[in-house]
Order: structure tokens, then C-alpha cells, then sequence
């Protein structure tokens, strides 16, 4: 059986773990989570990187920074996973979901230009597959607003557009260290700060709403309530195991660039006559190599597809249901838009088996078994 995802470990994560709890400081801001975050810091020349304690966890934290309320509406689109959305409607600000591109399946910019109205105080973009989500149209369109624009980079952890990293080209970005994606603690993230000015107020809001990191680095002589916060910060025993992954990340990297690249081989010559599209990379990105897609011709064939494969024990999955056809949206959305682009890719989108330590045959047999269930699938 091929399964869908399996976990990379690079070996020296016990060891970590155990290093973390002879250091007597297993709770957050221990070494590893200062290597982890200097590591961070080198990857995307930021202001600051904070470890949380999930991805979702970081996207709160971006919320509350932007100090958004009720009568505030922010842009996102509707192909994204829940904790994009939620983060945001927690504040109180109302969601105006937007239609992705058939390319990219990244926000359409037209329609985010079309989206745009007074109460609009952010954009919040997803880089679907760690692919660039028309981002220099979109920080275009931020700056013209005057709003800030939060990428959202959950896939794209080293990736790059025109040689700059995924995450730097907003006011603040996002990364996700749970078990499914490159680099993973189980469960995990981190709120990458560009601006120099949301440092001071992110630690606030990490340490529980108090100034303790202006006590501990001696700016005041004790520390004290200063607003709100929350319990956000990852444990050093977790920051351990993630930098284990980090010490081996070229590794990492080489592990999955080649998976992609032999899914690419392997399909590629196949497309046209299979009817099927594959994950298209610009020519200005370097991959993140988070997963990789086919769209198929229809709902049925792919629901189909999904059925075959498994029986035959390789294990593909779609992925996100459109936000805005969710019964959520019907509370949290300011008003609706219509998404034909993400009604029709989520419909037919494939993920298939992706991690480190998928091998050139067990590709090659996921390969045979998709070729198969399309060829003998039909719609019924």
C-alpha cells in the first residue's frame, strides 16, 4: 500500500528531543526555538520569526496584529484551507472571497481589484502548491489600496519568485510545520515578520499579552500585563525536532525535488492523450515541491480515479472544498461572489502520494495505476 503522505523524519529528532529536556527548558523559547528561528530569519532576511504552535495559530496572530474589527472586511480566496479564513473572522472582520486562475490557482488579481471597497483592510493570498500566486500583481494592488497583504505560505517554505523567497513580499507571512507538510514538529508554524515595527506588539501577543522578551533582554526591570495574547508559542521540545529537519534540509529539498520531478517524467509525455493537466511551475519560481496535483476532465472522472487507485492500494485525495459554497460563508462572509474557477478546479484537482521517502518505483507504480484508472474510468 502507497499511502497518500508519510511523515520524513531526518534521524536526529530523538536526539533533539532528549538534548531539550536535559537542557531543563522544554517550554517555548528554549535554544532549539532560537536556532529554529535564527534559521528562519536567514531564510527569509526577516524582521523576526516566531514559532507557534500550528500554522493556524501563526494566521491568528497575523489577524490580530493587522487590528482588524467589526466592519472590516479582508479579500482571500476561496480555494484555501479553513485557518485561512477563520483567523481573520475571529477578529470580527467579514470575508469577501475571491476566484482563483486556472495557472497558478492563486488569486485572480481582476477579481481582487473588483473586490476592493472602502472596507477592505487586507488581502490575504495562499500560494497553492508553493507555486507564486501572482504575487507582484497582488502587492500592486496592496500598495495602491493602502492595505497591508499577509501571504498566507503554508506550501511554499523555499520557494522563491524572481529569486525572492515566497513570504517576504507581504507586510507578514505564514508557514505550517504539520505532519503533512516539507518540514514538520507533528504539528507547528511560524508568523514571519517583515515590517520591524510588528516585532514588539507579535511578542506581546506571543507571550500571553505581557512584555516578558523586554524583561529578559533588560529594556525594563520586570514584566507586566500589557493587553491581549495567547498561549501561541511552540515547546522547545518540538522546536528540537523541527530543527533536526532543518539541519538536513538540503537533503530534504533533494528528497522531494526528485519526487516531483519524476511524477513530471513519468506524466508528462502522457497529458495530452490522458486529457489531464499538471502542476504548472513559472519560469520566475523555484519550487517548494509541497505536492503534486493533475486536474482531471471532470467531477466524475476524478471521483472515479480516487476509487480505482485505492483498490489497487495507491492513495490519491482531492483537496479543499470552495470556502465560498460552505455552510460557514453563510455567516462569515460579508457578501457572495461567484468562484467558477474554484467551483470548477477543486472538482477535479488529484493530489497524488507525495513524501521524502517515496521511491522511483513506487512512483512508477502510482504512475501505473493512475494511467489505468483513467484509461478504463470513464464517467460513470
Amino acid at each position: 500500500m502507497i499511502p497518500f503522505n508519510k511523515p520524513g523524519l531526518s534521524g536526529g529528532e530523538l536526539n533533539n528531543i532528549a538534548e531539550a529536556i536535559s537542557n531543563g527548558h522544554a517550554a517555548t523559547g528554549g535554544p532549539f526555538t532560537k536556532q529554529c528561528s535564527d534559521f528562519l530569519n536567514d531564510v527569509h532576511h526577516s524582521a523576526d520569526a516566531l514559532l507557534t504552535t500550528s500554522g493556524t495559530d501563526a494566521l491568528e496572530m497575523a489577524a490580530m496584529l493587522l487590528g482588524l474589527g467589526s466592519g472590516d472586511v479582508v479579500i482571500l480566496p476561496s480555494f484555501t484551507f479553513t485557518s485561512t479564513a477563520t483567523a481573520f473572522a475571529r477578529e470580527g472582520a467579514k470575508l469577501r472571497f475571491c476566484d482563483i486562475d486556472p495557472v497558478t490557482l492563486g488569486m485572480d488579481p481582476n477579481h481582487v481589484k473588483a473586490s476592493l471597497s472602502p472596507e477592505v483592510k487586507a488581502i490575504v493570498t495562499v500560494h497553492y502548491a508553493g507555486v507564486p500566486s501572482n504575487i507582484d500583481e497582488l502587492v500592486e494592488i496592496a500598495e495602491n489600496a493602502g492595505i497591508p497583504l499577509v501571504e498566507d505560505n503554508a506550501h511554499g517554505f523555499f520557494a522563491t519568485h524572481n529569486g525572492q523567497p515566497l513570504g517576504t513580499f507581504g507586510r507578514m507571512s505564514t508557514l505550517s510545520f504539520h505532519e503533512t507538510k516539507n518540514f514538520h514538529c507533528g504539528e507547528g508554524g511560524a508568523l514571519i515578520l517583515n515590517d520591524e515595527s510588528d516585532v514588539d506588539r507579535a511578542h506581546i501577543l506571543l507571550d500571553k499579552g505581557t512584555n516578558r522578551r523586554q524583561f529578559l533582554n533588560g529594556s525594563v526591570d520586570k514584566y507586566t500585563w500589557q493587553g491581549l495574547g495567547s498561549s501561541f508559542g511552540l515547546s522547545d521540545l518540538l522546536a528540537g525536532f523541527l530543527f533536526a529537519q532543518f539541519e538536513h534540509a538540503n537533503e530534504i529539498r533533494s528528497q522531494r525535488r526528485t519526487v516531483a520531478e519524476t511524477y513530471q517524467r513519468l506524466l508528462e509525455p502522457q497529458a495530452a492523450e490522458l486529457g489531464i493537466g499538471l502542476l504548472s511551475l513559472p519560469s520566475s519560481a523555484t519550487a517548494a515541491d509541497h505536492m503534486y496535483y493533475v486536474i482531471l476532465p471532470d467531477a466524475a472522472k476524478r471521483s472515479s480515479v480516487i476509487s480505482k487507485m485505492r483498490e489497487a492500494s495507491s492513495h490519491p485525495t482531492f483537496h479543499y472544498v470552495p470556502l465560498h459554497t460552505a455552510p460557514g460563508a453563510q455567516a462569515l462572509a460579508d457578501r457572495f461572489q461567484d468562484c467558477p474557477v474554484t467551483d470548477d478546479i477543486s472538482a477535479r484537482l488529484l493530489r497524488l502520494p507525495f513524501y521524502n521517502a517515496l521511491t522511483e518505483t513506487e512512483i512508477g507504480t502510482v504512475v501505473d495505476v493512475f494511467v489505468d484508472a483513467v484509461k478504463g474510468s470513464g464517467n460513470e
